[in-house]
């Protein structure tokens, strides 16, 4: 297998609403909106970024007109995001009132973290390395 074949993931979330979902990257974290695609008189897709960051959303409704049939399979499941980042206390704070998915904690695997749920229903894993005691 050729190494390198993967250049990039951006994950793709589709939701019933896009607004509420930009709302809560961009007011929480700092992301801002790369592209915005209107389908009637709301959104229909919209790509935020942060940094290396990339996140898609892409309304239900307009994710049938695209390709119709191909993802009615997957109405009503959820896609969970782990996200890594460098300073798990402001990410916390800025996290304050969201639906939190579970309270902070240190995993088996060695990182600190805490769960909430973005207006569009996925859960948002953020996570950092938990730091050695007495370090």
């Amino acid at each position: 297998m050729t190494t390198n074949l993967v250049q990039k993931l951006t994950a793709n979330l589709f939701v019933d609403a896009i607004e509420p979902c930009i709302a809560f990257w961009k007011d929480r974290l700092g992301f801002t909106t790369t592209a915005e695609v209107p389908e009637g008189d709301k959104l229909g897709f919209a790509i935020l970024s942060n940094g290396p960051v990339e996140l898609m959303y892409q309304s239900w409704e307009s994710l049938e007109k695209d390709v119709p049939g191909a993802f009615s399979s997957t109405r009503g499941r959820s896609t969970g995001l782990f996200i890594e980042v460098s300073d798990l206390d402001a990410v916390e704070r800025a996290m304050k009132g969201a639906t939190q998915l579970f309270p902070r904690r240190r995993t088996f695997y060695g990182m600190d973290e805490i769960g909430v749920r973005e207006p569009g229903g996925h859960a948002v894993v953020f996570a950092q390395p938990a730091k050695q005691d007495g370090k």
